[in-house]
Parts: structure tokens; sequence; C-alpha cells
């Protein structure tokens, strides 16, 4: 009982904590015994003048790529880790705001946070010197595919294999999962940012056409796939035309996004097919009967599940609601902390 005691007090047993999923694309915070609260994209904007904020979350996204020479829009995640620490200290300042206003979160919040499992120390460092500066109490990390496959409701705690791909913004985290730790991973700084990096720079070479990244990001979304999809009708895309400067508008059809992504998809696929190759052999049996299991929102490329099962012959399972599957990962551990400590990370 001494030791539950102890556990319950390090990941929170006291208050409204917060999980949260400090992701490339997305930010989202999960207030024990609230639900997620926050879910806006990890965007910043400030004023170049007096480093004021202008906008934060959804309102700042949507001055990517039209902002004045007053106002700059910023990502302070790049590749599933933090790239400008300041910035990402304002951004979890804020959002921790949002859940504050709704008098959900106590003033020193213990916080549970999602970090990709290939993070360096430098990188560890920075988020946990951003979560301390925007006023958390204490901090824990935990491996995103970790908190992806416990939010998708799989058996980690058991002696048998489980298998999470989990798809967000700047990574791609792979893991085989038993008793509370990650036997085998992958971890890949490909996923839908460089979808729509790829989108963009394909455009850009077939048809003269500038665009920006929420426009690739769009394309992406709606006629993307890693499989040939029927239904799928060839969209426009406007953007600026590299020789003439001047704007105009373009077709892109299906065919041409699944070209331009293809590169980053089978080395996605590689990158699963390596965490299987390093699984022991009595873990990867047990892989075969359960299948593999896929978050995040690169889940929802079409196709993508039928790319992996193709090449590895494995049945491949799509989590419900794969975008909150880390946040929901690291809100379980807070509600269960005497199942789940051993998974946090020092």
């Amino acid at each position: 009982m001494k030791l539950l005691d102890r556990v319950r007090r390090k990941v929170g047993g006291l208050g409204h904590d917060l999980g949260m999923d400090l992701g490339t694309g997305n930010t989202l915070i999960h207030v024990r015994g609230h639900g997620i609260v926050v879910n806006e994209p990890s965007v910043v904007a400030l004023s170049r003048a007096e480093k004021r904020i202008v906008a934060i979350g959804l309102e700042a996204k949507q001055m990517l790529g039209r902002t004045n020479s007053e106002v700059d829009a910023v990502r302070p995640m790049r590749d599933g880790v933090i790239a400008d620490i300041d910035m990402a200290e304002v951004m979890i300042r804020e959002f921790i705001k949002k859940a504050a206003q709704r008098r959900l979160v106590r003033t020193k919040p213990n916080m549970v946070i999602g970090v990709p499992s290939g993070i360096t120390d430098l990188e560890r460092r920075a988020v946990r010197s951003a979560a301390f500066a925007a006023g958390a109490r204490e901090v824990h990390l935990l491996a995103e595919p970790m908190a992806a496959a416990i939010g998708a409701g799989l058996p980690v705690g058991t002696p048998t294999a489980s298998m999470v791909v989990d798809i967000g913004g700047g990574s791609t985290e792979i893991a085989v999962i038993s008793l509370s730790g990650i036997v085998s991973n992958a971890s890949i700084r490909i996923a839908g940012d460089r979808l729509d990096h790829d989108v963009a720079a394909y455009v850009r070479k077939k048809y003269n056409l500038l665009i920006g990244e929420s426009t690739a990001e769009m394309v992406k979304m709606q006629i993307g796939s890693a499989w040939p999809v029927e239904g799928l009708q060839p969209m426009d895309v406007r953007g600026r035309d590299v020789v003439s400067g001047i704007p105009r508008t373009v077709v892109v059809s299906p065919e041409d996004v699944r070209e331009a992504t293809a590169e980053a998809i089978a080395q996605i696929v590689a990158a699963t097919v390596r965490a299987l190759e390093t699984t022991p052999p009595e873990l990867a049996g047990d892989i075969v009967d359960r299948g593999i299991t896929m978050t995040g929102g690169g889940a929802l490329i079409r196709g993508l599940d039928r790319r992996i099962a193709e090449r590895t012959d494995l049945p491949v399972l799509i989590d419900e609601d794969p975008l909150t599957s880390v946040v929901r990962g690291t809100a379980m551990v807070l509600d269960q902390p005497s199942t789940h400590h051993t998974v946090l990370a020092a």
C-alpha cells in the first residue's frame, strides 16, 4: 500500500492534472475527470515589434503563409520535438490557460506528456523545461507509441505482444510492446508534414505552381491515398505561377498525390517492417494473431493500412479515434497510476 500511495502522489493523485499530446500538428490536453478540453493546432502568431501574442491554435494556423510584415506565425514543434523552446513555453502556457479559464486546472498541475520514443536527452530536457516554465508542478514523459497503445486499449501490461504504428505530424513511432515495455521500435521523422511538403514540391515541379503548406495539407486530406481508391476526383488547386508570378489554378489528380507521397509512404512501411524484424520470435507469433494497430492522424490516409497489410501479411486495424490515441493514453496513466506507473520515463 505504501508503494501505491507513493505512485499516486507521483503521477497525480491530487487535483485535476493534465495529460498532453504535444504534437507537431496539434496539441491536445486531457484534464483528469473532464476529458479532452484543448485540441488546437500547434501554432503561435506573434507581433514582431512587441513579441506579443496575436493568436494561438486554430486562429494562428489560419495565418500561416498569410501574415503581414508585422506578424509572425510560427510552429514551435518540428519533426515531433521542440524546435523553438521559447515559443513552445508560450504555447503550452496559453493552452493550459485555456483549460484554466474553465476552472478545470489547478495552479500547479502534474503533467504526463507524450514524447517520441527516439527523443534525445537534449530534446527531453527541452520538453520538461517548457512544461515547468508553463507552470507544471511535476512533469512525467511517456513514449508516444506506449501512450498510443494504452489509449487504443491494447493490453500493454501482459506478457503478449501488442504492435502500434503511430503516425503523427512530425514523426512516425512504431513499437512492439510487452509487459509495459518497448521490446522493439522504429522512430522516423517522416509523417504528415513530410507528406505535405512532398505534395507542394510535386505541384511545383509538375505544374510550375507554388502552393503553401496549408493548401498542400488540404490536397493530401481530400484526395491523398497510399493505395488506388475508387471515387476520388481531381481537384482545383490555386497558387502562384513560378515563372510569371501570377495567381492561377491547376487540376491535381489523386494519382498525382499518390505519386508525390510514394517515397515517404514507402519509408513508413519499411520502418514497420524493421520493427518486426527485430521482434523476438515468441512475440512475433502474438502479432500474427493480434495484428498491428494504427493510430495518429496518418492512420487516416486512405489505403495505408492496406499497404502495410500487403507488405507484412498481417492484419492491420485502425483505432476508432486515432487522432486522440496518445492523449487518451496519457489520461489513462493519470487515471490508473498504480497500473501504468512503470511506463513513465524518468
